[in-house]
């Protein structure tokens, strides 16, 4: 058994680590949650330096690596900076449901562009009246000759506001039993919806986070992805692997705010003692660093076994994706409370790391659904 990162994968997170301290901006980053900007620019320069889409093949733009490649360049870029750091991260969102079942055409006309930073997608997935639960829709697609006509309504959708294009799930059979065998998945490009901004977010704020309308949208035929009524599988598959990038998030964001908690304590002076020197704190920082590693293996495993032939292991990505974000939520909630009121202030920063912590123990699939998935496969069918 060998824990050791390969070479490469140590070139990569280092070289990761080098163009997020270089590129990403204090005040910037502070900018961009402010103001709700998303750092256009400096995506495109990450894409044009191979950070977007490392696991994808090499003939569509990738680097033809791994989910855990993907996972430490994510992780270092969320530890410079949560907010701009998850910006790098998103650009593909969806976009392995292309790589997964796409087809050749489909293949090489998005997967390239989005690799190089110029476009974005959207994965476009959750309705209003059923959050996580994709197991029934309210989004349809009815063939018409040629095409397939879309209504519906999504909702909570990153990128959706500023995405080129994304993969939707919609039921195409409307009496099939259950209903999640009728679904399908369809690329649509951005003429085909009208977006409006769900409003403002307590973190994440950088990134895009809009409702989606579908109002009689056409999409050819040539627009479906893989085969017909297989669409829930897809997602599923799909979820298994950007459960993992989102388990990075949250690992890089946790020791986002750990990094800041001991640079703080070893310069704070207390009735004439660093913070560092107090019991009380050393034990809270034993604690921070012991959950950041538990996370770190759970992360790395499931992308290792992502990586090694074993794609369908949800109890595993979803034991990563719940432990990192509960761990980034309560590393980030001790690193304010060692800070003091210093940590309830913007220039210190933990108090941004911990608005950006919260949202993955939401999106992806809650923690609720997280553990249910555990469940589910660890007790079987009664």
């Amino acid at each position: 058994m060998d824990f050791e990162l390969t070479e490469e994968q140590k070139d990569i997170a280092k070289a990761a680590r080098e163009f997020a301290e270089g590129e990403f901006d204090k005040d910037y980053a502070m900018e961009c949650d402010q103001e709700h900007k998303f750092p256009r620019e400096l995506v495109r320069k990450a894409g044009e330096l191979g950070f977007i889409g490392v696991h994808y093949p090499e003939e569509y733009g990738g680097a033809g690596l791994g989910a855990l490649e993907n996972a430490l360049i994510v992780e270092e870029m969320c530890r410079v900076d949560s907010t701009l750091g998850l910006c790098i991260a998103l650009p593909d969102f969806g976009c392995e449901i292309i790589k997964w079942f796409g087809t050749e055409e489909q293949k090489k006309k998005y997967l390239p562009k989005v690799c190089s930073g110029e476009w974005i997608s959207a994965g476009i997935f959750t309705e209003p009246d059923h959050g996580s639960d994709i197991t029934e829709l309210s989004t349809t697609a009815v063939k018409d000759g040629d095409e397939w006509v879309i209504n519906g309504t999504k909702t909570f959708i990153t990128n959706g506001e500023i995405a080129d294009f994304g993969v939707i799930l919609v039921q195409t059979d409307p009496d099939a039993k259950p209903k999640y065998r009728g679904m399908s998945t369809f690329i649509v490009e951005k003429d085909c919806w009208e977006a409006a901004d769900v409003g403002s977010k307590m973190g994440i704020r950088a990134t895009s986070t809009a409702e989606l309308s579908f109002d009689n949208a056409r999409v050819p035929e040539e627009n479906l992805v893989g085969e017909l009524n297989r669409g829930f599988y897809q997602v599923l598959e799909f979820f298994d692997e950007s459960r993992i990038e989102i388990a990075a998030q949250a690992l890089g964001t946790a020791e986002a705010a750990f990094d800041r908690t001991m640079e703080y304590i070893k310069q704070r002076e207390l009735h004439g003692k660093k913070l560092a020197e107090f019991q009380i704190t050393r034990h809270k920082i034993a604690d921070m660093a012991t959950k950041i590693e538990a996370a770190k293996l759970l992360t790395y495993k499931a992308a290792w076994n992502f990586d090694n032939g074993r794609r369908i292991d949800p109890v595993l990505t979803s034991m990563a994706k719940w432990f990192a974000a509960r761990t980034a939520v309560e590393v980030a909630d001790e690193a304010i409370q060692l800070h003091g009121g210093y940590g309830y202030i913007t220039e210190y920063e933990v108090e941004r790391i911990y608005r950006d912590a919260k949202i993955t123990e939401i999106y992806e699939g809650t923690r609720e659904v997280q553990k249910n998935t555990i469940a589910s496969g660890l007790i079987g069918k009664l």
